[in-house]
């Protein structure tokens, strides 16, 4: 259990960092801080992910599938960028892959 706390805190902490990354390019300077502190935080917390048992093609694999599905929700309402059925349908296919890869993982 907590293994998956601290992979959901990895992935909070790269989606902030990777939003405030976007908020740099088009707005203030100011928010590469924040993109920095969020990925070494993230890389962090996906260190401890591992140490605390969770193997690192599941680990690796849920917290960049979570933070790709995410940021393009996110961005589609933050910053107005487009989220196409065919996007959705990308997303859904990496979330399945992802699934496959863990439940594959147990066997």
């Amino acid at each position: 259990m907590t293994a998956s706390i601290f992979l959901v805190c990895a992935i909070l902490c790269e989606v902030a960092a990777t939003m405030s990354l976007r908020a740099a390019v088009t707005g203030t300077r100011r928010w590469y801080a924040v993109v920095v502190i969020g990925y070494l935080v993230s890389f962090v917390f996906l260190s401890l992910t591992l140490a605390h048992g969770m193997p690192l093609g599941v680990a690796y694999g849920i917290w960049s599938a979570t933070g790709v599905a995410l940021i393009a929700v996110l961005s589609k309402f933050i910053f107005r960028e487009p989220l196409t059925l065919m996007m959705g349908a990308g997303i859904a296919l990496i979330i399945g892959g992802v699934l496959l890869v863990e439940t594959g993982s147990t066997h």
